[in-house]
């Protein structure tokens, strides 16, 4: 039984549409994100399923409960979800024990914060104020204050983004790996790719209120659906090209087979700066160094494919930094070169 899912759900504010003919089950445990741009119908979808926007289409279940579909739609405080925002929200007039306990309608409100506080590790701040904490304990203050309802399905947006990259991915992994103990069925909103790719068991890549791809991390770095996915997910060198009668699109860096474009069909051909290898065999084609700059684990090199042609971005693992106007040989990974319809 899926703890929650979308059926068929269409939200429109005024003439604009949110979210288009949504369909997503995320069964209980499982971490499923919504990824895409600003605008795209991921928040929205969120606060659907909080109950925070009224559903005009569709059906929303949790835990095989309907609890909005076009007939009504029950109140948030009864759909047993907890909710994490980027703001964490928390009262500063309250200990952080009382900010867990806020909510909490059980007689044992106040062992249940007590728990969950010590869930999170802050079990030894519970007297201790928000204005008293770090950026992360606040994030961790929010987690417990929503766990501590043992909800079946928890909603986040962009919880981490508001912590600096090095306590953001500590948290998360810390976050994550708590609520999937609960059992909870966990739909995360954001925006930044690595996240989705790092914590989800799968993604759904939204666009103007669609859902353009729904499947695992493997699939969609892999298989992306069309290019604005492949390019989502990673940056690419992009050429553009016609398909000719064997079926093949011919560009400056070499042939590359489209399957399901017919021939005389414009394509265009996505090359992910790490599918670009150094050929010592002497087989690859020739290129010439532009730039290059180290970025830690790899370095980012640019080489010139002819006259008035763009350059050709590489990152390469490991570093290496040729001198610029060194003349070269590359290869091409063929599992990171992707050909669409234009």
């Amino acid at each position: 039984m899926a703890g929650l899912a979308f059926s068929n759900v269409t939200h429109r504010f005024g003439q604009r549409i949110a979210v288009e003919n949504l369909n997503i089950e995320i069964e209980a445990g499982e971490v499923v994100c919504l990824l895409g741009p600003s605008g795209c119908g991921k928040t929205t979808t969120l606060r659907l399923a909080a109950g925070l926007e009224i559903l005009q289409q569709g059906r929303i279940d949790i835990g095989g409960r309907v609890v909005a579909d076009e007939r009504g739609s029950l109140a948030p405080e009864k759909r047993h979800v907890g909710l994490i925002f980027q703001d964490y929200a928390l009262f500063p007039h309250l200990s952080i024990l009382d900010n867990v306990a806020f909510g909490i309608t059980r007689r044992d409100a106040l062992v249940e914060a007590q728990a969950a506080l010590d869930k999170v590790g802050l079990g030894d701040r519970g007297r201790s104020f928000p204005h008293m904490l770090s950026g992360g304990e606040q994030q961790r203050v929010a987690l417990a204050r929503a766990i501590a309802p043992r909800p079946a399905v928890m909603l986040m947006d962009e919880p981490f983004s508001g912590l600096d990259v090095r306590l953001r991915d500590r948290v998360r992994d810390e976050t994550l790996a708590l609520l999937a103990s609960t059992g909870a069925a966990v739909l995360l909103v954001t925006h930044d790719p690595e996240e989705a790719m790092r914590r989800a068991r799968r993604i759904a890549l939204m666009r103007a209120g669609w859902v353009v791809q729904l499947g695992t991390p493997v699939e969609f770095y892999n298989r992306p659906a069309d290019a604005g996915a492949a390019r989502f997910f990673a940056e690419a060198n992009a050429f553009a090209g016609i398909v000719g009668e064997g079926g093949r699109v011919e560009t400056s860096v070499g042939g590359f087979a489209a399957p399901g474009l017919a021939p005389g069909a414009r394509a265009e051909v996505l090359i992910r700066p790490h599918a670009i290898r150094i050929d010592d065999s002497g087989a690859g084609q020739s290129v010439r160094v532009l730039r290059a700059r180290l970025l830690g684990a790899d370095s980012l090199v640019e080489f010139s494919l002819g006259e008035g042609l763009p350059p050709l971005v590489a990152r390469l693992t490991p570093p290496h930094l040729p001198p610029a106007g060194t003349e070269m040989r590359i290869s091409l990974d063929p599992g990171q070169c992707f050909v669409f319809a234009a």
